[in-house]
């Protein structure tokens, strides 16, 4: 089972204040939090007779090792395993296994073929077959990376340069492992460059196990990761005009909060009533200042609620590379709604977040709980929130009591807790707003208070919040 975050900071308390940043790693790891970018992965390992029966179950250690620090699934990292000695064999199919404990499994069970070293042919094999569509592969994108790591322990009986180079050609980045008496011109010959990078040299399968850190490093997405942010925000006629001018103060205190920067965050805003309407599109604003008066200036739609529809214009349009979202970077929507949808919503959020969309839900009033966990991610608890009236959002806050971590924490210490952190703290703040605006109005003798933004709030009886006590 994969440990929880509060698991995390207990890993990095004991490691202490002064951990290096390979022990952050190693924790990160241990925890589970390490988000890869979508790659198509294809072990390629020599089991030729050189390769004693303990030495090739010390190499099947090595690539449970390396998988167990992968975001593995079919939208994130998919792994294919291709052993080879005189002929090829497609252990692992790209296609087969979609989690860690079943790749695992299938890895324990692969024997050594025990004939020649036929490395060319292997990479052929892994050109044409392990790396194709029909096999698993996804179609030729900037959004995936296609990685070989090649492990042997000797001097090919074929030519490895220029197949090599056709695979290079073909988008794939290889990395090339020597173990003992290898040929290190043959690792050369097979690995993408920068050779210092893609090429490693073992001198025993006893000690392979040094080199998994560094594999899980090079899937490992840590740091200041860069986040995709979409707000889709309802401006149905349920709404109304002041309360919608208290929605887009909400968006822009969670902004003051985000790390905007061409680099870091970038926002993009949908507003949808009856229609879908793109306000700005990720890229457009990078810097908080732009961002914040493009959310002031937009203006109110007054129609219907038609929830899936924009949540398709927000996977097909606005998540689109052509658009301005980046390649290889977490995707994170935050819908906003106060009603029904009158459209279906179960489709549009499935494919979000099928496609690795973090999908953040924020209810109020008359929005059904129901389309609310429809549409947030899993765990389904973390990730949406509804409230009846904003004076229960302390209820919210305890469910999300999440330590921030340090800004030297890596992973999700840096992007997705904070994240939902902000949320929160932005929640909290807009709360205080609406609590101040009912106290005027009641102070003022104004015994009709679903004049104010608690229109927002479906109170379910003809009562003013003035006159409850």
């Amino acid at each position: 089972m994969t440990p929880t975050v509060p698991l995390f900071l207990l890993l990095l308390g004991l490691i202490g204040a002064q951990a290096t940043f390979d022990q952050r790693m190693a924790a990160a790891m241990a925890a589970g939090l390490c988000k890869t970018r979508p790659t198509d992965l294809v072990f390629i390992i020599d089991s030729s007779r050189s390769v004693r029966p303990s030495e090739f179950e010390q190499v099947k250690v090595f690539l449970t090792n390396v998988i167990d620090g992968l975001n593995v699934g079919p939208n994130t990292t998919r792994v294919g395993v291709v052993n080879y000695a005189s002929r090829v064999k497609n252990e692992v199919f790209l296609k087969t296994h979609r989690t860690k404990t079943a790749l695992v499994k299938a890895v324990s069970k692969i024997e050594p073929l025990s004939t020649g070293t036929m490395t060319g042919l292997a990479i052929q094999f892994a050109l044409n077959v392990a790396f194709s569509e029909a096999e698993g592969a996804r179609p030729k994108s900037p959004d995936v990376s296609k990685v070989a790591i090649i492990v042997t322990d000797g001097r090919p009986q074929d030519n490895v340069k220029e197949v090599a180079q056709r695979a290079r050609d073909a988008g794939i980045e290889i990395f090339a492992i020597g173990v003992g008496r290898v040929d290190m011109t043959t690792l050369k010959q097979m690995a993408s460059e920068p050779l210092d990078d893609h090429v490693d040299y073992v001198e025993s399968y006893s000690v392979i196990e040094k080199l998994t850190k560094k594999f899980q490093e090079v899937f490992c997405a840590c740091g200041n990761a860069a986040i995709d942010t979409v707000f889709v925000i309802d401006g149905s006629k349920s709404v109304r005009p002041e309360n919608f001018e208290l929605v887009k103060k909400w968006i822009n205190q969670i902004i003051d909060k985000l790390d905007v920067s061409d680099k870091n965050t970038h926002v993009g805003l949908v507003q949808y009533s009856s229609t879908v309407r793109t306000e700005f599109p990720l890229g457009r604003f990078n810097n908080k200042k732009d961002l914040k008066e493009a959310v002031k200036k937009m203006d109110y739609m007054e129609r219907g609620t038609m929830t899936g529809m924009a949540l398709r214009h927000m996977v097909d349009s606005v998540f689109n590379i052509a658009q301005g979202a980046r390649p290889g970077v977490q995707k994170v929507a935050i819908v906003f709604t106060d009603g029904r949808s009158q459209d279906y919503i179960g489709d549009a959020a499935k494919k979000a977040k099928e496609l690795g969309l973090k999908m953040y839900a924020v209810g109020v009033g008359n929005a059904l709980e129901s389309e609310l966990k429809q549409i947030a991610s899993d765990p389904i608890g973390e990730h949406y929130f509804y409230t009846a009236d904003f004076k229960a959002m302390s209820q919210i806050a305890k469910k999300l009591q999440i330590n921030v971590c340090n800004d030297e924490d890596p992973c999700e210490c840096d992007t997705l807790v904070k994240f939902q952190k902000k949320v929160e703290d932005a929640l909290q703040a807009l709360n205080k707003k609406t609590r101040e605006y009912v106290e005027e109005d009641c102070l003022a003798g104004e015994q009709n208070c679903l004049k104010t933004p608690m229109q927002l709030i479906s109170y379910g009886s003809a009562h003013s919040p003035c006159c409850i006590q």
